[in-house]
């Protein structure tokens, strides 16, 4: 097996971090994104993860929707790791697929590397569904390999948090699936809310998307990624595949393009 990539997707809420070889997610780490954290700080914290694999890497590959933390790690791969090619993957950045959007420059780039490795590994037409903690995230490759857009929702934590924050008489529970639907406690009724609530939107999201493409919906790969994906992934009814670490893939891709 070759030497693996560090790839990192630094998100709102959690930066994933990983070791990639040979299209096989190998190790992966889900941290806290701090922007306060300084880019000293980050090392120590890489190396401690990664133990002896610090000095074994091929290369670095970065994804950022956070410009401060995005601006640490530009400084901590040049002077921590600085004999390690390293790519982070923002625009002008060649990635493979076309973006045909009204403006490619603001679509982030982990949505992009989500739709290069569908397309990629599991072919095209693909949708792509992102469960993060602050957005659920549809991405949208086309039958000729274009990604052309897509739609972004509340994330189940943040919809969550803003539910305990605002309402007056609810608590903050427990993000797991419930008994039932019908729930018979508030503690139950919020979390089938939650849960079954984003399983109905994105089964409707995902229909609604198949139906502009034009495509047979039994010829569209529709992918589930993100840490938050199995808590949904029993009930949704529309997935063909749940790919966990598809952001670290497509990491692992733009890297070999631009090295």
């Amino acid at each position: 097996m070759t030497a693996p990539l560090l790839a990192a997707d630094i998100g709102n809420s959690h930066t994933v971090v990983g070791l990639v070889a040979d299209g096989q997610v190998l190790a992966e780490w889900r941290v806290a994104t701090d922007d306060r954290r300084t880019s000293d700080e980050w090392a120590v914290l890489l190396r401690g993860l990664l133990g002896d694999q610090a000095d074994a890497i091929a290369g670095i590959a970065v994804c950022s929707t956070v410009p401060a933390v995005l601006h640490e790690w530009r400084d901590m791969v040049v002077r921590h790791f600085g004999g390690v090619p390293h790519v982070i993957v923002e625009p002008g950045v060649r990635t493979g697929i076309p973006v045909r959007t009204d403006n490619p420059r603001e679509v982030g780039s982990d949505r992009i590397l989500n739709a290069l490795a569908a397309a990629t590994d599991h072919g095209a037409p693909a949708i792509v569904v992102d469960f993060g903690g602050t957005a659920t995230t549809l991405d949208v490759v086309d039958a000729r390999g274009q990604y052309v857009g897509g739609a972004i929702a509340p994330g189940l934590e943040l919809s969550l948090e803003a539910l305990g924050r605002r309402g007056a008489q609810l608590r903050k529970v427990e993000l797991v699936r419930p008994r039932s639907v019908v729930a018979t406690n508030t503690v139950e009724a919020i979390q089938s809310g939650m849960v079954f609530g984003v399983a109905s939107q994105v089964e409707g999201l995902v229909a609604r998307m198949i139906e502009e493409l034009g495509a047979d919906p039994t010829e569209v790969e529709v992918l589930a990624t993100g840490y938050l994906a199995p808590i949904v992934l029993d009930v949704c009814r529309c997935f063909t595949a749940h790919v966990p670490g598809l952001t670290l893939r497509g990491l692992e891709l733009a890297f070999a393009r631009n090295t």
